[in-house]
């Protein structure tokens, strides 16, 4: 009787211990994991402790516990990867996992190559709720504030930043018209860029190849960038020309930040068409003799030879003013027609154009359509299409702008791969996909993205670093890291240090690799196992958790403005 009193007793002993709270020194402890801080030093092994978002401790933990617990040994334990050129603000509006980047790392997405998601104006509104491809949804914002609020408070797994588009302030003050402001205007598109560096923006963002971009001269952007400056902003740019004028149009970006002094960040540096392959490497030696004198200039990349873009640039400007709807109305016009397509077979030093630089038709290809009745062309060149038809590859590229009633998404073969190379083992150079977050599914299948939405960070440390070792995996690292966080000027981001903010992601670098390719392009790269975003689990051993802790990572104008 004595020995079954005493069984029941450590029965219920136990039943009320088990039900108790139990007591956890730290929310997430990443045990035994070899250490890339970001600062591009070497390596170490240590335990990492998060409680709530922040990194709490470092090192050696073996007597504290976890509520979660990773055993990282054999992996490397890094900060999350900073997308500086992403677009995936429409993808996410659709599906907030990003999948395609968050398996490869990436906790931060930064939006705004020319055109931003505010500030809009009623027109503005009314016309891209028009041009909305397979992706729909009412708009609810009319700031760039408001719209990564909007982001953050549908969910998102990822943080999200954004410059101010120069585009964008552009279309709100001046529509799609070929000319260029007065003084009350600029006024007015500077004042818009103060207003979103205060809600916190990151910079200016402009796109200088596409209209009406491409209509703002040299003293507009400065302009524009002297506001952004006023709160530590930034000024990046997609060049006036990465072909034909590639070297002049760096000329000009280097007056306008050397004018406005603020941060210059060249968006996807790259030297387009073969003719102009060679242009690189002066490129590379005027920006070096600038960053000697101290301007800081920086830029980014992705890790193909291939860009993706629209027909757009593939056609003159001038034809493209007053925005789609005109432009489609003028190429149904015989003597228009004719014009676009001599200019588009012509080389020039007017405008960019990328037709040319892909050297052929063969080298345009597909990636999807806005019309359901053209879904079937997606994955085919222009030259096929046109060889389909029975017409030229201009006539053919005139006739899908009209019937899509979009600029066409295509993806064109313009690089070298020896280029890419030089580029990787820049130091100053930062890394971006130039595309949205997706999944191989719903909506997402009904188009061929570029492979770099899928591979762009994984392809760096599997193919460059392991593959290639042109640079060491800490270098890496630190470039997707630390290094763009300082150019975004971010605060406590981009470093494995206590204090900051619990980004981090958990990687097999023996393994990483890329998967999608021009003709399969929906693969999830593999070899990231686990990605912490402000200290919420967000891949638990290569999964999704479904988790959607992201935040709109503001940048230095919104801190001023706080503290006014």
């Amino acid at each position: 009787m004595r020995t079954y009193l005493v069984c029941i007793f450590i029965m219920i002993a136990i039943f009320i211990y088990s039900c108790a709270p139990q007591h956890y020194d730290y929310d997430v402890i990443i045990r035994n994991g070899t250490i890339y801080d970001g600062s591009g030093t070497a390596p170490f092994t240590a335990d990492i402790a998060v409680n709530d978002d922040t990194i709490s401790n470092i090192g050696s933990l073996d007597e504290a516990s976890g509520r979660i617990e990773i055993d990282a040994d054999g992996l490397a334990v890094a900060p999350g990867f900073i997308n500086i050129l992403s677009w995936a603000a429409t993808s996410l509006i659709e599906d907030g996992r990003s999948q395609s980047n968050i398996r490869q790392g990436v906790t931060l997405e930064v939006f705004g190559e020319g055109i931003s998601m505010g500030p809009l104006n009623e027109t503005m509104k009314r016309q891209q709720v028009e041009r909305q491809g397979r992706i729909k949804y009412d708009i609810e914002w009319t700031t760039l504030g408001e719209f990564l609020e909007y982001l953050t408070d549908r969910g998102v797994s990822s943080n999200v930043a954004s410059l101010v588009g120069a585009t964008t302030v552009r279309i709100y003050v001046l529509g799609y018209e070929d000319r260029q402001p007065n003084a009350e205007e600029l006024d007015k598109m500077q004042q818009l860029v103060r207003e979103a560096m205060e809600e916190g923006a990151l910079g200016v963002g402009s796109a200088l190849i596409y209209a009406p971009g491409f209509y703002a001269d040299t003293d507009e952007l400065i302009a524009l960038a002297e506001a952004a400056g006023e709160y530590g902003g930034i000024f990046t740019s997609h060049l006036r020309s990465e072909g034909n004028q590639f070297i002049e149009a760096v000329d000009e970006f280097i007056t306008i930040i050397r004018e406005a002094d603020v941060h210059g960040h060249i968006y996807h540096l790259k030297a387009a068409g073969e003719d102009n392959w060679h242009k690189l490497d002066t490129v590379i030696e005027m920006i070096e003799d600038v960053r000697d004198e101290g301007v800081p200039l920086t830029a980014d990349m992705y890790t193909y030879t291939a860009g993706a873009t629209g027909l757009d640039a593939a056609m003159p400007p001038w034809v493209q003013e007053g925005g789609y709807d005109r432009w489609a109305e003028r190429l149904k016009d015989p003597e228009i027609r004719e014009r676009v397509k001599r200019e588009m077979t012509e080389p020039t030093d007017e405008w960019e154009n990328l037709y040319l630089a892909a050297g052929s038709a063969e080298n345009v290809l597909f990636r999807g359509f806005r019309n359901e009745e053209l879904q079937h062309l997606t994955g085919k060149t222009l030259a096929e299409v046109a060889e389909m038809r029975g017409q030229s590859p201009e006539e053919t590229a005139m006739d899908l702008v009209i019937e899509d009633g979009s600029r066409v998404s295509v993806v064109y073969f313009f690089m070298s791969e020896e280029n890419i190379r030089k580029k990787v083992a820049l130091p100053w150079v930062t890394f971006g996909s130039d595309a949205g977050s997706l999944a191989p599914e719903g909506v997402f299948l009904e188009s061929n993205p570029h492979p770099r939405a899928y591979g762009n960070f994984a392809r760096l440390l599997g193919k460059y670093v392991r593959g290639e070792e042109i640079i060491s995996l800490e270098e890496a690292i630190h470039r997707m890291t630390l290094f763009p966080a300082s150019i975004l000027s971010l605060d406590r981001r981009g470093s494995l240090e206590e204090g900051n903010i619990a980004d981090i992601v958990v990687f097999d670098p023996e393994t990483i690799q890329d998967h999608a390719e021009y003709d399969d392009p929906h693969q999830y790269a593999t070899g990231v196992y686990h990605v912490f975003v402000n200290g919420t689990q967000v891949l638990r051993d290569g999964e999704h958790t479904g988790a959607t802790p992201g935040r709109f990572v503001r940048g230095p104008g919104w801190q001023q403005d706080r503290n006014h």
